[in-house]
């Protein structure tokens, strides 16, 4: 087999792009090879699942991000808090430079926006989707900034094992590529990996338990400054009501390899807990309606994200 290369223009960012792109078309022969392995009394069942959901699972989402950290924690909106620091970061540093300036420290933050992601559901085992985020972000030092587009991502959720009543339990991968825009100093390109097992205790996977480990990699453009890898574990557990409630928790600890964002004060690595909780409301066909997410992470100190989902379906079977 031929090696192709890459040419010494491309970047960064189109090389995690042909990574999710690649993953995706493993996952899909996967579930094809999954399928022909299925009984034959649930092929009926099993074509009903191939139909597709198409919709846009609409996040709003709220973070605050104490000075001197930045987000950490489970799931895309710790990308979203990130991504809302260092806006802020980059027009603290678009100031002009006065000789003798000590390094600067990362501000107190705030960041609300919304994702708009149009995802689409192959089955019951597949989902993939992809979006942009549009976002403003406030400090005590130069206010609110003007509500803008701050990212676009694209990724995909995969069942790579199904339970089915067995003793082995459900494997879930996702995977989502995250680029900030527009193009300026601090821009970056973010790669998380989460992979989970969910144990249920009951046929009709109503309760029962959840562990996993998630993976954040970041690339900044430019060689002056670099974001550390994090790396997150954690277990839990779910419930869900006869009316469609379900609750779902996960606690578990996260390592931040550290950073050095140009001209601020180095932020350290560590080491710290996190707790993430899930309320979510669905429908006969296990489709979310509604849901809630809150967490806590502490980057060392306490960084608080709020999510509200409301789906907005255009075909939903």
């Amino acid at each position: 087999m031929a090696c192709v290369e890459l040419l010494p223009g491309e970047s960064r960012s189109l090389r995690w792009a042909y990574a999710v792109i690649v993953g995706m078309a493993l996952l899909i022969s996967g579930s094809a090879v999954a399928k022909d392995q299925k009984d034959e009394e649930d092929d009926k069942d099993a074509s009903s699942a191939g139909l597709s959901n198409i919709y846009i699972d609409f996040r709003t989402n709220y973070a605050y991000v104490p000075g001197g950290s930045l987000s950490t924690g489970l799931g895309d909106a710790s990308l979203f808090g990130t991504l809302s620091q260092l806006a802020t970061l980059r027009k603290l540093l678009e100031r002009p430079t006065l000789p003798g300036r000590p390094q600067l420290t990362a501000p107190t933050n705030q960041g609300i926006g919304v994702d708009v992601p149009l995802t689409v559901d192959l089955g019951e085992a597949l989902s993939l989707y992809g979006g942009f985020t549009g976002s403003a972000s406030y400090n005590g030092l130069s206010g609110w900034s003007d509500v803008a587009v701050t990212s676009w991502f694209l990724g995909f959720q995969a069942d790579v094992y199904r339970q089915n009543g067995g003793v082995l339990p459900t494997l879930t991968l996702q995977s989502t590529l995250t680029r900030s825009v527009p193009d300026a100093p601090l821009a970056t390109t973010s790669f998380n990996t989460v992979l989970e097992a969910k144990y249920a205790v009951d046929p009709d996977e109503m309760r029962g338990w959840l562990a996993g480990i998630q993976y954040t990699h970041t690339e900044i453009d430019t060689v002056l400054a670099r974001i550390g890898d994090t790396t997150a574990g954690y277990v839990g557990g779910f419930y869900q009501w006869d009316n469609n409630w379900k609750l779902t928790a996960r606690v578990g600890l996260q390592s931040f390899g550290g950073a050095q964002l140009l001209a601020l004060a180095p932020i350290a690595s560590y080491t710290q807990p996190l707790v993430r909780l899930d309320l979510d409301r669905m429908d006969d066909d296990d489709n979310r309606l509604f849901g809630v997410t809150a967490q806590i992470a502490w980057a060392p100190k306490p960084v608080y994200q709020l999510t509200v989902r409301t789906p907005l379906y255009a075909v939903k079977n």
